[in-house]
């Protein structure tokens, strides 16, 4: 796959799919999730539909650059000095990830892009069109929300998943992306265990890196709430989320779209904290007639 060195000298790995003309669509992953969770099958019908797909890692996780460097936050500390309103300190923020996306716009010579951000990646398309609005054609919010502490927590069971510690072997990583996908995706869908499987092995043997999370995490943790900058975002907005999300509460959806002017609302029946293949063809056509209307701005 091929990799893109951003000015900054972070180095973001990225792969594309579809025709170079068609409408450029970039996707951004959530938390310590590597690029490749968009799968193959699903980028290949947002080509069909249309799109010059994109996807890449983010910064600390996948092939992209680590920042080991700058140690491992502890995180509980850090949600206790939130939660007091003390400011905290962190290895970067989502400005800087939101920045990494431009610049690889910027390498692939893209002047703008349709933006779609899945959970944490919902966070960083959101803060690209808090930053960049002149790159965004249309935004598209997927299980995500706002940063406003007032939308209600995670399950208790979600957030033991998120605060677990990583994985250190390949078959505790393996087992681990069998339970936590289990706890996540909730119990509309049937849950196909050896998919899940598969995908936990290919994870591991292509990137076994996981202290990235954690600062990701941090990095979550530092923006704050977003509402006030989003009631300035311009671009054409469609939220897409589940109502039987354990991680990020249906309500995080709803505060995007409140917050964001004219932003269109999609809820999806028994979708969790996943896009389980059951859902794929209502997302691509959600995100595609939503592409297509706000080409041309």
């Amino acid at each position: 796959m091929p990799r893109a060195s951003l000015p900054t000298g972070v180095q973001i790995e990225y792969d594309t799919f579809g025709d170079p003309t068609a409408r450029p669509l970039l996707l951004i992953m959530g938390l310590g999730a590597q690029m490749i969770i968009w799968d193959e099958a699903f980028c290949a019908g947002l080509a069909d539909a249309g799109h010059f797909v994109v996807r890449f890692d983010n910064r600390d996780v996948g092939l992209s650059s680590k920042f080991d460097h700058a140690g491992t936050p502890d995180v509980l500390a850090l949600m206790g000095r939130v939660a007091q309103g003390e400011p905290i300190e962190v290895p970067y923020t989502l400005d800087d990830m939101a920045d990494d996306a431009v610049h690889l716009l910027d390498a692939l010579e893209l002047e703008q892009a349709h933006l779609c951000g899945a959970s944490m990646g919902g966070m960083i398309a959101q803060t690209v069109a808090i930053r960049h609005p002149g790159r965004v054609r249309s935004l598209t919010s997927v299980m995500s929300t706002t940063g406003n502490p007032e939308v209600p927590p995670a399950t208790p069971e979600a957030m033991a998943v998120l605060l677990a510690p990583p994985p250190t072997e390949r078959d505790e990583a393996i087992e681990r992306a069998v339970s936590t996908t289990r706890v996540l995706s909730g119990p509309a869908f049937p849950f196909d265990e050896e998919r899940i499987r598969a995908r936990g092995e290919r994870l591991w043997d292509r990137s076994s890196h996981r202290e990235g999370g954690i600062r990701q995490l941090a990095a979550i943790l530092a923006h704050g709430s977003r509402v006030e900058a989003l009631r300035g975002v311009a671009a054409p907005t469609l939220v897409i989320h589940g109502d039987a999300d354990p991680l990020v509460s249906i309500e995080g959806g709803r505060d995007t779209a409140r917050s964001i002017p004219g932003a269109e609302l999609r809820v999806i029946a028994g979708m969790g904290h996943d896009m389980h293949p059951h859902v794929w063809p209502e997302v691509i056509d959600a995100l595609s007639g939503h592409s297509e209307k706000h080409e041309a701005r």
